[in-house]
C-alpha cells in the first residue's frame, strides 16, 4: 500500500483558494494568484523536492481542468514538473463527465473513498494537489498519510479554506522542523497519527 500526500498552499488564515493565477477561480474571489508574489528560491526547491518519487496524481475536477489546459503544452526535461505531470497517471474526482483528453487520465468511480483506496493500493506515492473539495473528503475519511502545508504571510479574510467543512478530530505528527524561506513562507510537514486529539486540564499542571 502506498502513501497519499496532500500538497497545499495556504494563507495565515488558511485560505487555499486559487493561489496560482487570477483566473483559476475568479467568481466571487478577488485574490486569485495571491501566492505568486511570495514565491522564492527556497519555496521553489521545497516544492520540487516534494514531488520527487510521485507516481500518480489525484485531482479534483476544477484543478484537473486547470492543469489539463496548461501542462500538456509545457516542455520539460527528465525530472521536471512538466515531464512528471504529463507522464504519471491522473485520477480525477468528478460527479460529471469531464473531458479527460490529457494522456493518462481516469475518472474515479462514484464511491470516492473506495476509489481512492484502490489508487493508494496501486501506487507508491500519490500526490493530491490543490483540489480543496476533494481534500475535504480525504480529511473527513482520514484518507491521507501526509500533509505538506506551505503557510504564506498574508491574511485574506475571504475564500475557501483548507479545513472547510471536511475536518474531523485528527492527530498529526510533525515530521521535521518548520522551514521558512526569505519571503516568510513556512513549510509544515505532517503525518497522519493514530487516535484523536487528547484533552487535559491546565489548572492541574
Amino acid at each position: 500500500m502506498g502513501l497519499i500526500r496532500i500538497e497545499l498552499f495556504a494563507t495565515l488564515d488558511l485560505v487555499g483558494q486559487s493561489p496560482g493565477r487570477p483566473d483559476e477561480d475568479p467568481i466571487g474571489f478577488p485574490y486569485g494568484g495571491w501566492q505568486a508574489p511570495l514565491i522564492d528560491d527556497v519555496a521553489g526547491q521545497q516544492i520540487a523536492a516534494a514531488y520527487e518519487g510521485t507516481d500518480a496524481l489525484l485531482l479534483g475536477r476544477r484543478t484537473y481542468d486547470i492543469f489539463a489546459a496548461y501542462w500538456p503544452h509545457q516542455e520539460g526535461g527528465p525530472g521536471s514538473i512538466a515531464e512528471l505531470f504529463n507522464r504519471v497517471p491522473k485520477y480525477v474526482a468528478s460527479h460529471g463527465t469531464p473531458d479527460l483528453s490529457w494522456a493518462g487520465s481516469t475518472r474515479l468511480g462514484p464511491d470516492l473513498p473506495a476509489a481512492v483506496r484502490e489508487v493508494r493500493d496501486r501506487h507508491d506515492d500519490v500526490k493530491v494537489v490543490g483540489s480543496l473539495g476533494l481534500v475535504q473528503t480525504l480529511l473527513r475519511e482520514r484518507l491521507f498519510d501526509r500533509l505538506d502545508l506551505w503557510v504564506h504571510p498574508i491574511v485574506l479574510g475571504v475564500g475557501k479554506k483548507v479545513f472547510d467543512g471536511g475536518a474531523v478530530p485528527t492527530s498529526l505528527e510533525l515530521l521535521e522542523p518548520p522551514a521558512a524561506g526569505p519571503s516568510g513562507t513556512v513549510l509544515l510537514r505532517y503525518a497522519l497519527a493514530d487516535g484523536v486529539p487528547a484533552t487535559g486540564d491546565m489548572s492541574a499542571a
